[in-house]
């Protein structure tokens, strides 16, 4: 199985550095022109549908980007990590707590390994019911760490420590 991964488009929350969680976000103006032309970024692909998470800044980047073109299947498995108490905070408060909480919850949220668990546990399941399928992800940090550790063994120290550098998509072969 082929999994293209591309990140949720910049949302209101992101521009005001503030690390949302399981709070929704808005897409901003850059994130609504972002979601226009992640189809476009992704035209030379092929893909028999796309995943992502129920938290609004995920599923509004799909419909925009491909309003109908594909079947959709959402999740709660592949929302970001529930930060908990911290939800909605600034990343200078949330940053600097990260590796506190790799195996301990956020106060009232989850922990990485959680987070990690519960979304490797749904691409697992996609790979049983759909093996030989192209399947784009579109999701927020925690979605990508599990793709990291589920298919290039990265741990979650690695992932957390390692600056992010957006691109257009990300590959991963799960086998």
């Amino acid at each position: 199985m082929k999994i293209y991964f591309a990140t949720h488009a910049t949302t209101t929350d992101n521009e005001a550095d503030i690390s949302s969680g399981w709070q929704d976000a808005k897409l901003s103006s850059l994130g609504l022109e972002q979601a226009k032309r992640l189809k476009t970024n992704l035209k030379n692909l092929s893909f028999t549908m796309i995943c992502c998470s129920d938290l609004t800044r995920a599923l509004d980047t799909v419909k925009l980007a491909f309003d109908d073109t594909y079947p959709i299947i959402i999740d709660q498995r592949l929302r970001e990590l529930n930060y908990g108490d911290y939800n909605g905070k600034l990343k200078s408060q949330v940053e600097p707590l990260k590796l506190k909480y790799i195996a301990k919850p956020f106060p009232n949220g989850e922990s990485y390994n959680d987070a990690i668990n519960r979304t490797i546990e749904f691409y697992l399941e996609l790979k049983q019911k759909y093996p030989d399928q192209n399947i784009l992800i579109v999701g927020h940090r925690a979605t990508q760490f599990a793709l990291d550790i589920l298919v290039e063994n990265k741990t979650i120290k690695q992932c957390l420590t390692q600056p992010f550098q957006w691109q257009p998509y990300w590959e991963y072969n799960l086998i």
